[in-house]
């Protein structure tokens, strides 16, 4: 491969993703090996996730977005929220914006680095034991833990992730535990397999299930620490229906190159 990309590297909450503006679709989208090389930590750029911002009818941009591991993915809340903040970077966008992901449509809203991004309604909750099951943009498994600082997440994470019940279609994982005035989350994500500073799928998740476990109703926003930083979860909780669910966070841009 003889010619050169140009990419972007922004990160939201510690979650990092490459960036490439590909509105002429000169970078092959099936291309599985280039992406899993660029997102290596040493033999490439480095990243959570590889996302392309392309040209679509109706919307702003479209986002495709994909793992670590090269293959396309589900919806990445943090990777929406910096791709949001790319575009408008790339001037196509101001201060909101109407892409469209894989999971449908997307609303945001942003103001200096904080990126408000509207995910999709959510009414299906499952039970698997004492863990919640449900899908918001990408599945995830979301369990109370207590001293979460000093669990082991990767290796407790990756159990319940290749467990009988997800081995197959993988799922995310995450470990939440009671804060002053929010929650603390720590999780292990497929496609990177492996734990990530955040994630924004899983913090709307554990957002969601801890709603449920304190029954609260009406219109709601929970605080969610990650290890990368500060995220809001807020919705409109009717019952088990969320509607209204939004996740507010940093986005920022870190450094752009060739390769």
């Amino acid at each position: 491969m003889s010619e050169q990309i140009k990419f972007f590297k922004y990160q939201g909450a510690g979650n990092d993703f490459i960036l490439i503006d590909n509105r002429k679709g000169t970078f092959a989208r099936n291309n599985e090996a280039l992406i899993k090389k660029l997102c290596d930590r040493k033999f490439g750029i480095g990243a959570d996730g590889l996302m392309l911002l392309q040209d679509t009818k109706n919307f702003d941009f479209e986002m495709v977005y994909y793992n670590a591991d090269g293959r396309e993915g589900s919806m990445c809340g943090n990777g929406g929220r910096c791709i949001v903040a790319f575009a408008r970077d790339l001037g196509i966008v101001s201060q909101k914006t109407d892409f469209l992901a894989v999971d449908g449509p997307h609303h945001a809203d942003i103001k200096a680095n904080q990126v408000n991004l509207q995910m999709i309604d959510v009414d299906q909750i499952d039970k698997d034991g004492t863990a919640y099951v449900l899908h918001t943009g990408s599945p995830h498994y979301v369990q109370t833990v207590h001293h979460l600082a000093e669990m082991d997440v990767y290796n407790e994470g990756y159990a319940i992730r290749n467990n009988s019940t997800y081995s197959q279609e993988g799922i995310n994982v995450n470990f939440v535990e009671k804060e002053d005035n929010g929650y603390f989350v720590r999780t292990f994500e497929r496609g990177v397999e492996d734990e990530t500073l955040a994630c924004g799928t899983g913090a709307t998740a554990a957002a969601i299930a801890m709603a449920i476990a304190e029954e609260r109703e009406g219109e709601i926003e929970i605080p969610i620490r990650v290890l990368g930083g500060q995220l809001y979860i807020s919705f409109v909780k009717q019952g088990n229906s969320f509607t209204n669910v939004h996740l507010k966070g940093p986005a920022d841009y870190v450094f752009n190159g060739l390769v």
